[in-house]
């Protein structure tokens, strides 16, 4: 099974060579780890330090895959596929820079604002 290349690999880190798979596998080990408590306080730390890098690392690789995206929006009446970008904020977050409530009226579903049930 080969392995996924880095969404943004390349940029001079040693990390953008790590594929976001293995780099979400690896922070799983460790966040197991840390959770055992059987480790040294000096490695505790290291591991954290190291789980931080792996986590900032998958989050850039998203964001950027994130930019990718582009939304099949309908197809035309010739047959051409319509697309739209991919807007990668949150649903809430939109609605926070927008200062707007919800798109039918219904301000109680904003009651919860940032609870998904």
């Amino acid at each position: 099974m080969g392995r996924k290349k880095a969404v943004a690999a390349g940029d001079g880190d040693p990390e953008s060579a790590v594929p976001i798979e293995d780099a979400m596998q690896e922070l799983g080990q460790i966040v197991a780890r840390l959770e055992t408590g059987q480790e040294s306080l000096d490695e505790s730390l290291r591991q954290f330090e190291r789980g931080m890098v792996l986590l900032r690392r998958c989050q850039q690789q998203l964001d950027a895959a994130a930019q990718r995206i582009e939304i099949v929006t309908r197809m035309s009446d010739t047959g051409e596929i319509e697309t739209a970008d991919f807007d990668g904020t949150a649903t809430i977050q939109r609605k926070q820079r927008a200062g707007s409530s919800d798109p039918t009226g219904d301000d109680e579903s904003d009651q919860s604002a940032g609870s998904l049930f």
